[in-house]
């Protein structure tokens, strides 16, 4: 019998992870790849190559941990190692939810045997962080340019010992935008001097012109720029002789007659093998920016990205191409996304919506998460408002994800549950009402105090459940709870999700009190599974 047991064991788990691995695969097993890479929010990526091995980082704005640490071995597959901003400063800011501040588009490069992350706080300034290994340790934040507005930044160490900063502006804090500035910084990268020259006034042809790139190629000093809006924008590739030019310009990449909307914003990156590749986001609403790869080559030294199907001269995104050549063969893997919860730490694919107090949970090695149900939205009824909120990226078009969960209730008023987040907000609800406990469906919008309540309580009569919300394509999201994990009753009405503030729609759990106490009640997560 023990043998049987056992069987039936390994049987649900090789179920379980095969079905959650063929969430979104980009890697056919075939020699080619099929865009995107990543069908999740990693916004404004960035990538460098070290060795055999490729690294990326994005935007994080006010989820912490930021900076996510990504690597793979062959531009395809790819796994979250680590984060380089564990807290976010000033901490008396991000101790607070942010929306849309916080880290803005980041630049991770190597030099001198060292990991450099330049990252803009759009109310602070420009910081950079290093690490001799991308897992981490990585330094305190540096502010080494302080100004408000001052966004993007991207580092060049010149092969004549100089080095260069090159950076944009946000309107909504500068006054000033669509401009491009290069300044010089000491060797070290840790000073930045307050000599800017501008190199493009993108008013005059370019639209909104943001997020550059600095490299250097054949004697030119590259800009790779993204410019026309997020949404609907392309890339353009600014390359003079002279780093503070004047610089030429060229469209190197749009939508043309392809599905994929504005393609732009992202990395050039060289494998061991001499092959140029470029990865950038899509913006898909509530998904996200999601993250594409187009292969890249040099004509007359100018980049050509993608392939020109309507013979214009401009490249267009790829949907299906042969893998880069990076040398051999690796094995398909897939992004995280669902948590036993047996670790004595969070996975990596967890983030809250500000700095992480020490109040909010525990990890245990006893096979479940604690959340303690405290009172974080004072000045707010909204959950909206919540720091406490643990979250994690929408993986792919279509899933499910189910909790199951003990509720330690101790307080009246007391609650927990499945939420998903964005600009609109919808969420199972667990609540302790005099004792007794209730689950209904609540929805909400951006900066609206009241919570709405989409249907009758419904009397649960144990205190364990389990949760589940269905998300079909353009994030239709439908509601289920069960107290036995086999028979799963709808609930509430259908809730189509909303991107956040520059982020994707986010999903995960809660745990919050309407008073304060001194002992708490908890959510004790059993385990939280993404499925199709």
């Amino acid at each position: 019998m023990k043998n049987i047991k056992i069987i039936f064991l390994l049987l649900s788990i090789f179920s379980f992870e095969k079905n959650t691995a063929q969430l979104w695969i980009p890697d056919n097993g075939d020699g080619t790849y099929t865009n995107p890479i990543i069908h999740a929010d990693y916004s404004d990526p960035d990538v460098v190559r070290v060795g055999d091995d490729f690294y990326m980082t994005a935007s994080s704005f006010n989820c912490i941990p930021g900076l996510p640490i990504l690597h793979s071995k062959d531009l395809v597959n790819w796994k979250i190692i680590s984060y380089a901003l564990t807290k976010q400063p000033p901490f008396e800011t991000y101790n607070k939810v942010q929306h849309g501040n916080g880290v803005w588009a980041p630049c991770i490069t190597y030099h001198n045997n060292e990991f450099y992350i330049y990252y803009p706080d759009p109310d602070f300034g420009i910081y950079v962080i290093k690490s001799k290994k991308a897992e981490g340790p990585w330094s305190e934040p540096l502010l080494i340019k302080a100004g408000k507005g001052l966004i993007d930044p991207s580092p060049l160490w010149d092969d004549n010992g100089k080095a260069y900063l090159v950076h944009a502006f946000a309107g909504s804090r500068a006054q000033i935008k669509s401009i491009l500035v290069v300044c010089t910084m000491n060797f070290e990268g840790t000073i930045v001097n307050n000599d800017e020259v501008m190199v493009i006034d993108g008013h005059e042809s370019e639209e909104t012109i943001e997020g550059p790139k600095f490299y250097k190629r054949n004697g030119y000093y590259y800009i790779f720029a993204p410019a026309g809006g997020v949404p609907t924008g392309w890339q353009t590739i600014l390359r003079s002789k002279n780093v503070f030019g004047p610089y030429e310009k060229k469209k190197v990449l749009e939508q043309g007659s392809t599905k994929i909307n504005g393609p732009h914003q992202g990395a050039w990156i060289q494998t061991q093998t001499g092959e140029d590749w470029f990865i950038h986001f899509q913006d898909k609403g509530a998904y996200g920016r999601i993250v594409h790869l187009q292969p890249m080559k040099w004509e007359n030294d100018w980049p050509v990205m993608g392939q020109d199907f309507d013979k214009n001269g401009i490249g267009e995104p790829v949907t299906t191409y042969k893998k880069p050549n990076v040398g051999k063969k690796y094995t398909i893997q897939n992004l995280q996304t669902s948590d036993e919860f047996n670790e004595p730490k969070l996975g990596l694919q967890w983030q809250w919506q500000a700095n992480s107090q020490i109040n909010w949970g525990f990890p245990t090695s006893l096979g479940y998460i604690n959340l303690y149900c405290v009172n974080t939205i004072k000045d707010s009824k909204s959950i909206f408002e919540a720091p406490n909120l643990l979250l994690q990226k929408f993986p792919a078009e279509e899933f499910s994800a189910t909790a199951k969960l003990t509720f330690n209730a101790r307080l009246n008023g007391e609650s927990t549950g499945l939420i998903v987040m964005g600009l609109d907000y919808s969420c199972l609800c667990l609540k302790n009402e005099n004792g007794k406990l209730y689950l209904n469906q609540k929805t909400g919008t951006f900066n609206k105090t009241v919570l709405e309540t989409e249907t009758k309580p419904v009397l649960i009569l144990n205190n364990t459940i389990y949760l589940r919300v269905k998300i079909k394509k353009e994030g239709i999201c439908s509601f289920f709870y069960s107290t036995d994990d086999k028979n799963y009753q709808p609930i509430g009405a259908e809730f189509v999700s909303k991107e956040g503030k520059w982020i994707g729609a986010k999903i995960g759990l809660f745990a919050l009190s309407e008073k304060i106490t001194n002992d708490s009640g908890n959510a004790a997560v059993d385990w939280f599974r993404i499925t199709k």
